[in-house]
């Protein structure tokens, strides 16, 4: 994640506040001046981390804090309460209008951003929800604008809207909102052109487009990693144009994060939606009490609820739900859980969302090639080994062992592993009487 760095060197401080018995105000002092350094070095504004760290000190050295019995983690809840506030306190929504009127969103940034890719995201998510989209390929400038649009478009089943590249960009989203209209789209994501860097035609054509247009809203879309400078283009962004929101792109790269952390507060506008990958599917609303969550290590579980509920599979539920009734477990139910945790982000993402567990597993190779050998061996297996690991002698585990490549004690222990699990089935299904329960999930989708 962006924060990485920053969490760590968070963690560390708040873990020598959490330390002390009592706190002196020459402590708190101290260590909000690692706080401070923290920030810096993570490229956020310096006029944001001024402010932040004179609120912080001014709330943590009153008498509440002080005479707390535990006064690093009162300091500790001062610096999350306060990194939420920054952050923008509420998870702020788009406005979509009512019924079948056309809801018209502007994507704007500049070229390299990722705007066209976070449209066909956005475009994908609200569709998800019940919208139906419709994207507008208005960047008649960049090479190959309008093909990956089209593609992306195609991936995520939203229509896309394209005049060519011998249009005029206001002539092709006024035809959009007829087309709009005739198709019953009642959302419509206009994707512009972008610049390498922010200059006075790029303005006019956005403004000539909002004048034409009865925009509901205009997200600019800026890249994580380019730190300040995605500030400063926000700034620049919001003062020409106006903007609703920021989208934030790349939010999962090797970052340092400062943007995210100084948009809100430089431009008073809130950020809405945060790529985390490169799939079209990789897309959060933003959430400023979650995001300062996992910043401050914390965890993010919340969040990991939602992912597991978008994957979430009625008819597998009921399968897993009389499974659970007669305590049965196999190859397969462990194959189908390996996919589910892929879906949700992989397991490096999920640990980090799970609260206290990041910090612990620090130095710790995690990634899904983790499960490649697993994959491996249970596909080496025939159809009835697979749903009875019972089968499974000595002889059948040195031909899939060969098989997948692998020692026969990989072949072992993937045994013990659903062995356990099984035993861990029949102990729930004891639990609740053998009856099953409408719903009930156990971690990762069993």
């Amino acid at each position: 994640m962006a924060f990485d760095s920053l969490s760590e060197k968070l963690q560390g401080i708040f873990k020598n506040l959490r330390g002390k018995g009592r706190l002196s105000e020459a402590d708190v002092k101290a260590a909000l001046k690692e706080v401070k350094m923290a920030l810096l070095e993570a490229d956020v504004n310096f006029r944001v981390v001024k402010n932040f760290v004179k609120t912080v000190e001014e709330r943590a050295i009153g008498q509440d804090v002080m005479n707390s019995l535990t006064p690093g983690q009162m300091v500790i809840k001062i610096v999350n309460e306060e990194m939420v506030s920054l952050l923008g306190s509420e998870t702020t929504e788009l406005t979509f209008l009512p019924g079948n009127e056309i809801t018209v969103i502007m994507m704007c940034g500049l070229q390299g951003a990722g705007k066209t890719t976070m449209a066909a995201k956005l475009a994908g998510q609200f569709k998800s929800k019940g919208k139906r989209p419709l994207l507008v390929a208005c960047d008649v400038y960049r090479p190959a604008a309008i093909d990956q649009l089209i593609i992306n478009g195609e991936k995520v089943g939203v229509p896309v809207f394209t005049m060519g590249d011998k249009n005029n960009p206001v002539d092709i989203a006024k035809a959009a909102i007829e087309h709009a209209r005739k198709n019953n789209n009642n959302v419509v994501l206009i994707d512009t052109a972008g610049r390498l860097h922010i200059d006075e035609v790029l303005m006019e054509e956005l403004k000539q487009i909002k004048a034409a247009l009865s925009v509901t809203n205009t997200l600019l879309t800026v890249d994580a990693m380019t730190g300040q400078d995605a500030v400063n283009v926000a700034e620049t962004f919001e003062k020409e144009i106006g903007i609703t929101g920021v989208v934030i792109t790349k939010l999962d790269g090797d970052t340092r994060g400062g943007a995210a952390l100084s948009i809100r507060a430089v431009t008073g506008r809130p950020i809405l939606y945060a790529g985390t990958g490169e799939k079209l599917t990789d897309v959060e609303q933003f959430h400023p009490d979650r995001m300062a969550s996992r910043i401050l290590g914390m965890g993010d579980i919340l969040t990991l609820i939602d992912k597991a509920q978008a994957e979430f599979d009625e008819n597998k539920a009921r399968e897993m739900e009389k499974k659970l009734k007669k305590a049965e477990f196999d190859f397969n139910d462990l194959l189908e859980q390996t996919e589910q945790m892929k879906k949700m982000g992989g397991i490096s993402q999920i640990m980090n969302m799970l609260p206290g567990v990041g910090s612990q597993l620090k130095g710790v190779e995690l990634n899904d090639d983790m499960f490649k050998g697993m994959v491996a061996i249970i596909q080496s297996m025939t159809k009835e080994e697979r749903s009875n690991p019972a089968l499974l002698n000595p002889s059948r585990k040195r031909r899939i062992a060969a098989g997948a490549g692998v020692d026969i004690s990989e072949v072992n222990r993937l045994v013990k592993q659903v062995e356990g699990q099984k035993k861990m089935m029949k102990q729930l299904s004891g639990m609740m009487g053998g009856k099953g329960r409408r719903g009930f999930k156990l971690p990762f989708g069993f």
